[in-house]
């Protein structure tokens, strides 16, 4: 992933926005191997069916995946979703601050 679109740079920074889920995303971010559901859903203390609405979210801005093994969904992370994000942010910032003037 090189370029992103102004949806896809939408759908991250909504994800990004809600505390519980950043702390979520920080969490799969750091685990060594992909982090099952249940670890999650025992860290956080809330319902199922907010975890999964977190996840879902964080899913379909791209910034994890699921991996199924049968009943068990593990969760992995996706730097490079984030990397070309933040380069976007970066690089939107420095045209904002800094624009080309023509001669």
């Amino acid at each position: 992933m090189s370029d992103m679109t102004e949806s896809q740079f939408a759908k991250i920074s909504r994800a990004l926005a809600e505390p519980r889920r950043f702390q979520i995303l920080k969490e799969i971010r750091v685990a060594v191997q992909p982090l099952p559901c249940s670890v999650l859903l025992e860290a956080h203390k809330v319902s199922a069916s907010t975890i999964s609405h977190h996840l879902k979210e964080l899913e379909i801005a791209g910034l994890i995946e699921n991996i199924r093994e049968g009943k068990n969904v593990s969760l992995i992370f996706k730097p490079e979703v984030l990397q070309v994000y933040l380069d976007k942010i970066s690089k939107d910032l420095i045209k904002s601050l800094f624009p080309f003037k023509e001669s």
